[in-house]
């Protein structure tokens, strides 16, 4: 393997005791991917060549995440957190001697975009030694403030417990994302103290440590939203809130039509095709793929599901994973579908469950169809072959294999595979008793009598 020339160092060891659970806080989702997910993915997509993590111990879940975007990736351990810059310095190891740019990203500021990530870098590409991405705060309490000289350049970070009057009045705030020359970090960071209010290890001291090395700081703006920080449930909500609007304007962007955006859920992987419809309170969970021209009618869910051109889903419709429909499927309102392929243009149009099955193309299942595909024990597979049509109300109890053009009867139960083209029917005859009704009417109303 080459040797990287490029680096993201993500400090993941927040405990997230404002989340009060039990789970680091990292791994907190939105749009249906932790947080952390997030990050590493658009350090990667920003085409950064190599990571490392910084965590706290115990925290293994964290660390398989990380290597599954970053194989390569090595994790760190900080047995206390002491500040931003003792983080960075658990990394000692990876630092050590790098030369290439280094970007300090945090593990739960999932809104961080890859364009920025490159900007930040670009900084660093274009002759400054160390970078700040900042902002403008619409309140800028309890961020740190970016403090420039007369001429505009950045000549320190501070923090607001240690900031004058004055300089809690700006409004230009820190991030905390800081991106360096690999070769002078850990110069700057061996030189930080404690002298301050928290008495910790302050990232942000590098930059009036680097200004008096005659060192170049330089600044690089963001929206605010952007670098929102999540350390509770309620910022894990607006954060949640801000991405799904900018899911659901890129999904527009690209010819998908939303027909009431804001009650569309997105997972940040859901792929939608070009002309696909998508109708009010609909949900998409993770690994969702829906190609050009389908519809998915109102308040359907959908994971780990392929909808193939033209199909409709819905309304009320569930796909579980491993449903895979092909084109022209329908599939209506209080459908079930998991684990099962429906070729092109098959359909089952109402109140049907169809799970671990193979549906031919052009095939029918009747209404409350269902396949018994589990016994207890394991789970069996069902066959319908194409053109067969399946009665409403059928129970089809795997494994079996229904035979192409079969057609079966409403109310059958079948056990036993059936060949192509035949007729099945399991009702058992029918028993009329004409005059029975009437009888038990009149039988009724004289108890009824009898007992007043």
């Amino acid at each position: 393997m080459s040797k990287p020339t490029s680096l993201a160092l993500v400090l993941a060891a927040g405990q997230g005791t404002r989340m009060k659970s039990d789970q680091p806080k990292v791994l907190h989702e939105v749009a249906g991917q932790p947080m952390l997910v997030h990050v590493m993915e658009s350090a990667r997509e920003s085409g950064l060549s190599d990571a490392a993590l910084v965590m706290a111990p115990g925290m293994d879940a964290v660390k398989t995440i990380a290597q599954d975007i970053y194989p390569e990736s090595r994790t760190f351990i900080q047995e206390k957190q002491l500040g931003t810059a003792h983080a960075v310095l658990a990394a000692r190891q990876v630092l050590d001697g790098f030369s290439g740019n280094v970007i300090i990203l945090y593990g739960d500021t999932p809104l961080i975009r890859p364009q920025t990530i490159s900007f930040i870098l670009g900084a660093i590409e274009s002759g400054a030694d160390l970078a700040v991405l900042g902002f403008e705060a619409r309140n800028p309490t309890g961020y740190g403030r970016l403090i420039t000289d007369a001429s505009g350049a950045l000549c320190a970070v501070r923090e607001e417990k240690d900031a004058s009057t004055e300089e809690r009045g700006i409004t230009l705030c820190n991030s905390g994302i800081f991106a360096f020359k690999g070769a002078i970090l850990l110069g700057l960071l061996d030189k930080i103290g404690t002298d301050n209010a928290n008495n910790e290890y302050y990232l942000t001291d590098a930059v009036e440590l680097a200004r008096q090395d005659g060192l170049k700081a330089a600044i690089v703006q963001c929206a605010e939203e952007e670098v929102m920080g999540v350390n509770s449930k309620v910022q894990l909500a607006a954060a949640e809130a801000e991405l799904q609007e900018r899911l659901r304007i890129q999904m527009m962007e690209d010819g998908v039509t939303l027909i009431a955006p804001e009650t569309v859920f997105l997972s940040k992987d859901t792929k939608l095709g070009k002309d696909v419809v998508v109708e009010q309170n609909v949900v998409f969970g993770t690994g969702v793929t829906v190609e050009e021209g389908a519809r998915i009618r109102a308040f359907s869910y959908l994971e780990g599901a392929h909808v193939g051109k033209g199909a409709i889903v819905g309304p009320y419709a569930r796909l579980r994973p491993g449903a895979d429909l092909g084109s022209e499927v329908r599939i209506g309102n209080f459908v079930e579908v998991k684990n099962a392929r429906l070729e092109d243009g098959a359909k089952a149009n109402h109140l049907a469950y169809v799970g671990d099955a193979h549906v031919g193309a052009n095939a029918n299942i009747g209404a409350g169809t269902i396949t018994c595909n589990y016994d207890g024990f394991e789970k069996h597979r069902t066959e319908i072959g194409q053109g067969a049509f399946v009665g409403s109300n059928t129970a089809l109890v795997a494994p079996v294999k229904i035979g192409d053009g079969v057609y079966i009867g409403s109310g059958s139960v079948i056990s036993k595979d059936v060949p192509a083209d035949a007729l099945v029917v399991t009702r058992g005859p029918l028993e009329q008793r004409d005059g029975w009704a009437a009888k038990v009417r009149a039988r009724r109303a004289r108890d009824q009598g009898n007992k007043k």
